[in-house]
């Protein structure tokens, strides 16, 4: 064979240099390793230099933007290294006749070259996604006009995001699993088919030590379908201590930054088998909710004598209020023939308290601060054993947390500095001062 007299001219060099038999079959070998070594190098230096220089300049000539990522990504000049592997693959048998040394280098070689295509996987998957991220970019980018179709446009643009990530990661992982069942099955000359049925025994290990990462990519699934959630929204979770935007949703986690700046981490799948509540929606909206009661003390509800209505009628945006209903309660009695006087429950009359809830409306309708399209509730909710409740059920013009809060706070004052002005009580548990009040009345 030709790989025999080239073996065998060079070991007949060295021992005519006066090299022993065992020494010159040494270097003989080490002779020809590193020859084949000099080939495989000029070879991928010519391949870096003439192919893929030649693919380089037509993907920079051309008018394409999309395949500039490939070059971004490195994917042809990951490939040339794949040139050294086939080298050495195919060169060793023809240079050597022991075929336990060609074995174990062709072995290697191989190995190397799986190591390479699974780089070269990974570039092309990871430039493949980029492509498919610029392309719905590009279609959704230049819809500003802030409309809910627009809007729609941005969200659809964020979950195809997301769910390419999570796909990249599956194909990634898919990708490794597939390199590593083949060097496996090389380093125990078995073919990858026998090493498959074998690991279908470990199928139940196997889905024990990647539970989290199958629970996670159907999670992720889910989310960007259904749009429950997408990177930059607002939600709360209490159960995982989160409350802020999120920053990143992965095959495995989900980030969320908090609004002290502190990150939670949470497990995908906890967003689709916990509860959450997400803020998009009330953001997209353009008002928040307030939503929230002042337990007014039972024992403060009265009937409103005339020195309380004539007191009411000096109350600006109440006074209208007070002259309709004395006019229109004035003809209800006389209508059903009753006198003034006698027990109080016999006319129809206004209360201290029904009265205060009026005077909260008309004073919240004057506020240009609150949204008048929607829900616009002042409520009294049933009794309880902390009084009556009088909730305010409105929603403010801005969804911005500290102009909410600021809009939330100044109504609230006023509605307990005014309680008062009712002959009304705010409801409140004993304190120490009350007890103290008790044990000396003076």
């Amino acid at each position: 064979m030709q790989a025999e007299k080239i073996s065998a001219s060079f070991e007949k060099v060295l021992q005519g240099w006066g090299v022993r038999p065992h020494t010159a079959e040494s270097l003989n070998v080490a002779i020809l390793v590193v020859c084949l070594a000099c080939v495989a190098l000029l070879a991928n230096f010519l391949t870096k230099k003439i192919i893929v220089r030649v693919v380089t300049r037509l993907i920079e000539r051309s008018k394409n933007t999309y395949d500039d990522v490939f070059l971004e990504n490195r994917v042809f000049s990951r490939l040339s290294h794949l040139v050294p592997g086939l080298i050495f693959y195919y060169g060793i048998a023809w240079a050597f006749d022991d075929q336990r040394l060609v074995q174990v280098i062709q072995s290697m070689a191989y190995i190397y070259m799986v190591i390479v295509l699974l780089v070269v996987a990974q570039s092309f998957v990871n430039a493949m996604a980029e492509i498919f991220q610029k392309v719905v970019e590009n279609r959704h980018k230049d819809d500003k006009s802030g409309s809910r179709e627009s809007m729609d446009h941005e969200e659809t643009a964020l979950s195809i995001s997301g769910y390419l990530h999570t796909l990249r990661q599956v194909v990634n992982i898919v990708v490794i699993s597939v390199a590593g069942i083949l060097i496996f099955s090389e380093l125990l000359g078995q073919s990858p088919g026998k090493l498959l049925t074998g690991l279908g025994a470990l199928a139940a290990v196997l889905m024990l030590v990647f539970k989290d990462t199958i629970l996670g990519f159907v999670a992720s699934i889910q989310l960007s379908a259904y749009r429950m959630v997408k990177r930059g929204d607002w939600i709360s979770m209490p159960s995982r201590g989160a409350d802020g935007d999120v920053l990143d949703i992965s095959l495995s986690t989900v980030k969320v930054q908090n609004f002290d700046k502190t990150i939670s981490t949470i497990p995908t799948y906890a967003l689709v088998s916990e509860s959450f509540t997400n803020w998009k929606g009330m953001q997209h909206a353009g008002g928040r909710r307030i939503k929230r009661a002042v337990h007014i003390d039972i024992n403060s509800v009265r009937f409103c004598d005339q020195a309380l209505l004539d007191r009411f009628k000096q109350i600006h945006i109440l006074r209208p209020y007070i002259l309709h209903k004395e006019n229109e309660l004035a003809q209800h009695n006389q209508a059903a023939g009753i006198e003034v006087g006698g027990s109080l429950v016999n006319r129809a009359r206004l209360t201290n308290l029904g009265t205060f809830r009026k005077y909260l409306e008309l004073f919240l309708r004057q506020n240009n601060q609150l949204h008048d399209g929607f829900t616009f509730l002042v409520r009294q909710l049933a009794p309880g054993e902390t009084g009556i409740p009088i909730e305010i059920y409105v929603f403010t013009r801005t969804t911005s947390w500290p102009e909410y809060e600021d809009i939330q706070a100044d109504i609230f004052d006023h509605i307990l500095a005014s309680v008062n002005e009712f002959d009304l009580n705010v409801f409140q548990n004993p304190t120490g001062s009350d007890f103290r009040v008790l044990r000396d009345p003076r």
